[in-house]
């Protein structure tokens, strides 16, 4: 039978978490037939019915937006925590976490409160939040808390800066600049860069100004450097023509996708076809209502996952998330996935209960994770390891979207 990269998680997990009372639901929302499906290989693993971690079942929270306009990527991460949530305790045989997930609208202040409505519910362990400015914000109120952290997607360097409590699953902006950067050079797919980033967003200037070191390091010629910010994000005409005067063969967008959506289309309208590149930001792309997704051929971006990889994972994977939701899972499904699966092997490993504090809990995931014997093999990198300033060391992958979907390149 086929094995979904967390069925070894799960079985080594509930196999050795300690019982420790009675045990609870988990607050999922939807696909509970669907995501059965997922858990049979896990349950055969770990042993169905077994039991092995009757306890009180940790608490493990998740906030992001879904709802506003960075829903498509809060969506995914709620999808791929629940469907890790129930593959975990389907193989148990009953609850080994119990799981939360709040809606922040990709706003900072909302996603703090959404923070202490989970606090109030009795979170150990928070699994987001999703984008970087709330994540910011929430990172200082969990340091504060020693409560600890993992964001699957916020990737700015200033969301680990926070505390030591506070880890990423993605890989960081800075990487995905110098990333991008590199794989355009060594694979000549131009020499003369354009360059259009978000000046007022963290994720965006920070991976433009890695590029933009490693673009001269690497002989590339920037002959456009064109910024908007979060007042001025709809009409893009002045910087397409900028980029199109300067006889640009590619452009960079370091930029989310609802804005790429927009270039693209004022991109042909204007006349100027250059070839594009993009980050994880992207990643959505081709979920956009009403967007002429043909627009996007041939668009490339890094990301750490490829939902056409043909490696059993990924396809076991791809295949459980769609039936549990009716979608192709995008990379932030994947590194949320991976990430809660990172803390099932690392709770199993700390023998993690129900009935330590917070605060005890994120001391010994602090310990472990960071433990140099420890990596994890997933979806979105092999061998994965992190240091005490909280970033994974992993490699992105780059693809292409063709025919309306993504491939490898």
């Amino acid at each position: 039978m086929k094995k979904l990269v967390s069925s070894v998680l799960a079985a080594s997990m509930v196999l050795s978490l300690a019982a420790c009372g009675s045990s609870a639901s988990t607050d999922t929302a939807s696909s509970s037939e669907a995501a059965s499906t997922s858990t049979a290989a896990t349950a055969e693993a770990a042993g169905e019915g077994s039991g092995a971690y009757t306890g009180t079942p940790i608490k493990i929270g998740g906030i992001g937006p879904i709802t506003g306009g960075a829903a498509v990527y809060g969506q995914a991460v709620k999808n791929a925590e629940e469907l890790a949530v129930k593959e975990i305790n389907a193989a148990n045989g009953s609850d080994v976490f119990d799981w939360k997930f709040e809606d922040d609208e990709h706003d900072a202040e909302k996603s703090v409160n959404a923070y202490n409505t989970l606090k109030d519910w009795g979170l150990q362990v928070l699994a987001g939040p999703v984008t970087t400015t709330p994540s910011i914000a929430v990172a200082a109120e969990t340091a504060n808390d020693n409560l600890f952290m993992m964001t699957p997607s916020a990737s700015a360097p200033a969301v680990i800066e926070s505390g030591d409590n506070v880890f990423q699953i993605c890989f960081t902006d800075p990487n995905q600049g110098k990333g991008s950067a590199d794989y355009i050079a060594d694979n000549n797919i131009a020499k003369k860069i354009a360059v259009i980033y978000d000046s007022s967003d963290a994720y965006s200037s920070g991976i433009y100004n890695m590029f933009k070191k490693e673009a001269e390091a690497k002989g590339l010629d920037i002959v456009a450097e064109q910024s908007f910010t979060k007042d001025s994000k709809t009409d893009f005409s002045a910087q397409i023509n900028a980029a199109k005067s300067a006889g640009a063969e590619l452009m960079f967008l370091p930029i989310y996708y609802q804005q790429a959506s927009l270039i693209l289309t004022q991109s042909k309208s204007l006349g100027f076809s250059p070839k594009f590149f993009g980050c994880d930001g992207l990643d959505g792309l081709l979920n956009i209502k009403n967007f002429d997704t043909s627009l996007a051929e041939g668009v490339m971006l890094l990301t750490p996952f490829a939902a056409d990889a043909q490696d059993q994972e990924t396809q076991d994977f791809v295949k459980a998330y769609k039936d549990a939701y009716g979608e192709i899972p995008n990379q932030f499904a994947a590194d949320t996935y991976d990430g809660i699966m990172v803390l099932a092997e690392l709770m199993k490993k700390e023998k993690i209960t129900n009935e330590m504090e917070a605060s005890e809990i994120c001391e010994k995931l602090k310990k472990a994770i960071t433990d140099p014997d420890f990596s994890y093999n997933g979806l979105t990198g092999s061998n994965m390891k992190w240091s005490e300033d909280g970033a994974v060391s992993k490699d992105p992958k780059a693809v292409i979207i063709k025919d309306g979907a993504y491939s490898a390149l």
